[in-house]
């Protein structure tokens, strides 16, 4: 196909502006779905993600529309709004030349419509912006217009205004997208360069890559090879998404699509590769993408010890389709083997934890969410730290270092004095505060990641009743007066319970969680004794009162010593039970970890 004729765009946006339903609209609006086929969230195929309202993993596909006599062929990816999905937004701009910035009229410009809109304006991308749900009563078009002016340098007082839930303005963002949008560079003449921006698993045909071609042509049943990985493969499928998967016998340059080849594991295929004929000249690399960064870190165990070689299944089948999951065995005293895993934020943690469960029907026990460390060793070198468990004794190292994320806050006006008495609780630095209208200001802080996944958002939440928005990006590491807390039940050392923390806030945040683990460990036959201790020193204590049973009810009268001689008796029973007694830990007590301060 001419590639003048070819348009590659993303939707980008915040969570919840309607990037799948303006998606769906376009499909039905280009007729590429029957009416009878349609359905809300048409590309999000994933179980969790129709539950949630989210898109999860980017979706591509291919829409054909008239416009001033000609057949074009749109090339769109729709992409997630959330901060932990960041990566897939970067990959798909990759595979575009514009993106359709879509903003809410009635909320405004929010934490992670910017964050998106600086990842198309770093690829020198065209940006159309798009004012979504103006048939809302409460729409501030106009308002919201200046807003993206203010916080992004877009112009948008031609901005189009639309309503994706009832179709009003979709035709025009398809005709702006032709008319605004370059076409695709590259020439079908030239060797075969293509570029993989992501690849998925399916257990009858193998890997499925997914491509876009910036020159040259592939065919069905070519050889060809991609440069990072050295290996050869025949192109025995190749194919568009319409938005199912439809088989093409070629693909040109400036068009998106798939390829199947008999790839028996994600690991061989390397997302950002370069894919070129085996047998044709040399080309130069396509710039590909930085490996994701893992900043959340969590341990898996099951509930019974003979589902660890199920659990270990259920994560190689998940990292097959998330090549953003990353897991290795590991042992705790207290809760037998089981797996690290590494997320990209809290809500991907959430969602594989889910997907653990429902979809292999495992019972697991997860640990609290940390963050990775760096330790400063004394000759110099680094070496990072992907549990507190792990962090040897304080005069193995020289230094202790945590990760700084700049988060980025956009709130109403009216709560900026909460917000920044709550950054400040949290270690937070002021680094500068924008007006973006006379309602709505972005405040921006250097904060610990640590504080960020302990309770960070919530209270930022509850603080400007829902209305806040949080993005954040790590930028280094800093040094600080670090310490890990133990935690022991039972003089018991329980490395799963255990953390890194600030000097200064160890014996409020070890007397707040002991409190949570009072209430969540149920009540024993003995007393159980809990511990927060920084070292050898107790910093918080808090007991569990034993289950006892009225042994003296059948006294009823006659000598005091009697009784005594019966209460004497249950002590010493006890003492030995608490001596040979294991104390059951629920699963909620590990999470309670994470809970934040009890006020």
């Amino acid at each position: 196909m001419d590639t003048k004729l070819i348009r590659n765009f993303s939707i980008i946006a915040h969570i919840d502006h309607g990037k799948s339903t303006l998606a769906d609209r376009m499909l039905e609006i280009s007729g590429a779905v029957d009416k009878r086929d349609m359905r809300a969230q048409l590309l999000d195929d994933m179980d969790l993600e129709r539950e949630r309202g989210i898109t999860i993993k980017a979706h591509a596909v291919t829409i054909y529309h008239e416009y001033k006599g000609d057949r074009y062929q749109l090339n769109l990816i729709d992409t997630p709004g959330h901060v932990d999905f960041n990566y897939e937004v970067e990959k798909s701009l990759q595979a575009c030349e514009g993106a359709v910035l879509l903003v809410d009229a009635s909320q405004g410009v929010e934490a992670q419509t910017v964050a998106n809109a600086y990842l198309a304006i770093e690829q020198d991308m065209e940006i159309l912006p798009v004012l979504n749900k103006v048939d809302l009563a409460h729409a501030r078009p106009d308002e919201i217009a200046e807003e993206i002016e203010n916080s992004l340098a877009i112009e948008a007082t031609d901005a189009l205004h639309i309503s994706a839930k009832t179709g009003q303005g979709v035709l025009e963002v398809l005709d702006r997208v032709i008319e605004r949008i370059p076409a695709p560079g590259g020439d079908a003449a030239n060797p075969l360069r293509a570029l993989i921006f992501d690849a998925v698993y399916d257990e009858y045909r193998g890997v499925i890559v997914y491509l876009r071609l910036f020159d040259g042509t592939l065919k069905r049943r070519d050889l060809v090879r991609m440069l990072g990985t050295e290996t050869d493969y025949e192109a025995i499928e190749i194919g568009r998404f319409q938005p199912k998967m439809v088989k093409t016998e070629v693909l040109t340059a400036g068009e998106v699509g798939y390829l199947v080849s008999n790839i028996k594991r994600l690991g061989d295929v390397r997302v950002g590769d370069t894919l070129t004929l085996a047998k044709g000249p040399k080309v130069a690399m396509l710039a590909g993408y930085q490996e994701p960064r893992h900043m959340v870190f969590a341990d898996f165990y099951p509930t019974s010890p003979g589902d660890y070689e199920t659990l270990r299944d259920a994560l190689e089948t998940l990292s097959l389709s998330d090549s953003s999951l990353s897991y290795f065995p590991e042992t705790s005293d207290a809760l037998g083997f089981g797996f690290r895993c590494g997320f990209l934020g809290l809500l991907h943690m959430e969602i594989i934890g889910q997907r653990l469960e429902r979809e292999f029907d495992l019972d697991m026990i997860q640990t609290a969410p940390s963050v990775t460390y760096r330790i400063q060793n004394h000759d110099g070198s680094f070496t990072d730290i992907t549990s507190p468990g792990n962090l040897p004794e304080r005069d193995r190292f020289a230094a202790l270092l945590e990760p700084i994320a700049r988060a980025t806050m956009m709130i109403p006006s009216e709560y900026i004095g909460a917000l920044m008495a709550i950054s400040n609780d949290h270690r937070g630095i002021f680094i500068r505060q924008e007006f973006l209208s006379t309602t709505r200001v972005q405040l921006t802080y250097d904060i610990p990641l640590a504080e960020i996944i302990y309770d960070f958002y919530d209270k930022l939440k509850s603080a400007t009743r829902g209305y806040g928005t949080l993005n954040y990006e790590v930028l280094e590491y800093r040094e600080d007066d670090l310490v890990k807390m133990r935690l022991l039940v039972n003089n018991e050392d329980v490395d799963a319970l255990s953390s890194i923390c600030h000097s200064t806030q160890a014996q409020n945040r070890g007397r707040a969680i002991l409190k949570k683990l009072r209430k969540e460990i149920p009540r024993h036959m003995f007393e159980v004794r809990l511990q927060a201790a920084i070292g050898s020193k107790i910093i918080a204590r808090e007991s569990i009162a034993a289950l006892r049973k009225d042994v003296t009810a059948k006294c009823y009268g006659g000598d005091i010593s009697r009784k005594r001689k019966l209460l004497e008796k249950q002590k010493k029973g006890k003492r030995r039970m608490r001596q040979v007694g294991n104390v059951d830990i629920p699963q909620k007590a590990f999470l309670a970890v994470l809970g934040g301060d009890e006020k």
